[in-house]
């Protein structure tokens, strides 16, 4: 027995209908498919030869800068250097009211002299008791005391000569002197100020060892190293002079994260002066370097920072974006880059329409480059 379809008016046309859509959206699908295939141009990452060169701004320093201050405390009276000056050594820089100290110190002599004059009274006094000692005339016991009174006036002597010089030290420094020749690069007080023993005065620069102070981030320092050869350029005439890596801080600033190095002028010395705008460069350690083209490098609106790149999937024709470190310009279009490794495939012209997991088609570089 056959079956019969129901032969309603009108059954047929949603069936219709929905074979009209379905085929709509196929052909809507593969013009969509078609649209999100970009054509892009690529690139190898490859090492390139070449040490990488590296600037940090800085300022002309001194090797040695020393902060003198008083060993005692006191109201200062005079600073006959001011900011800038240059000093010699032993020159006077600055004194305190040595009135008070003067005191104590006619005071400790007054009484060293008493003392002595004990000390001489009781020496006497025991050579006149050994004398009767020998003679049988007072006993051993007696004898014993004035020898004990002696030991004490001869104890009480030492210690007041101490005493004595203390004070006197004391007196001297009231006087603030360079302990070797200079330039005065801070002044930390002022006439009349009342300081505290070892409160800064003033900084004394040493003009033998002038050096360049720079602050490197921590990603760079690891290719730098003591005793490189290094340049400096001054901003004041843009003189090139060599130069030497002579210190790298062991540990960062705590607040800038970065770690101070320092590099001895070898030559411009006599020239050159504290507080110079200077700029060290330096070659970075290594000779196998990855560069890419400055194309390749992009900031997506929503997280601008770091820059990223776009890795092709070879297998798949899909791009993915990754972070990357740069580290400077080497030429030619091209930068030195971190967080890629040689022989992945980067794009390196239309990645600013790109997604991320879009489908990609590879087309020449119409520059000719590999």
């Amino acid at each position: 027995m056959t079956a019969t379809l129901p032969s309603k008016p009108g059954s047929f046309i949603p069936i219709a209908l929905l074979a009209i859509f379905s085929a709509l959206a196929a052909c809507s699908d593969s013009r969509g498919g078609a649209e999100l295939t970009r054509p892009v141009v690529t690139f190898r990452v490859t090492e390139e030869a070449g040490s990488a060169g590296m600037s940090f701004a800085g300022e002309i320093r001194a090797r040695h800068e020393t902060t003198l201050s008083f060993r005692v405390a006191g109201k200062l009276a005079s600073r006959p250097v001011e900011l800038g000056d240059r000093v010699r050594k032993g020159q006077l820089l600055a004194a305190l009211d040595p009135a008070d100290y003067e005191l104590a110190m006619q005071t400790a002599k007054a009484q060293l002299a008493a003392a002595r004059a004990e000390l001489e009274f009781t020496r006497e006094d025991l050579q006149r008791y050994r004398e009767l000692l020998e003679q049988r005339v007072v006993s051993p016991p007696e004898f014993d005391r004035r020898r004990t009174a002696f030991t004490a006036a001869k104890e009480r002597v030492t210690a007041l000569e101490a005493q004595a010089a203390q004070a006197s030290n004391q007196v001297d420094y009231t006087e603030l002197r360079a302990d070797r020749g200079g330039v005065v690069t801070a002044v930390s007080a002022e006439t009349g100020q009342v300081l505290a023993a070892g409160q800064p005065v003033l900084t004394l620069a040493r003009l033998d060892e002038p050096e360049v102070s720079v602050d490197v981030p921590e990603h760079r320092v690891g290719r730098i190293h003591s005793g490189q050869e290094a340049a400096v350029t001054l901003w004041a005439d843009g003189r090139r002079l060599k130069a030497r890596i002579r210190e790298i801080a062991a540990a960062a600033d705590p607040a800038s994260r970065t770690y101070r190095v320092r590099a001895t002028l070898l030559e411009g010395q006599e020239t050159v002066r504290f507080g110079m705008t200077a700029t060290l460069w330096i070659d970075a350690v290594g000779t196998e370097r990855l560069a890419i083209p400055l194309s390749a490098v992009f900031s997506p609106q929503q997280q601008p920072a770091p820059p990223r790149v776009w890795l092709v999937d070879e297998a798949q024709l899909t791009v993915k974006s990754v972070p990357v470190r740069l580290n400077g310009v080497t030429g030619a279009g091209r930068v030195w880059v971190e967080g890629v490794v040689p022989g992945q495939l980067l794009v390196s012209a239309g990645v600013q329409r790109l997604t991320e997991g879009q489908k990609v088609r590879i087309i020449p570089d119409p520059t000719g480059r590999p």
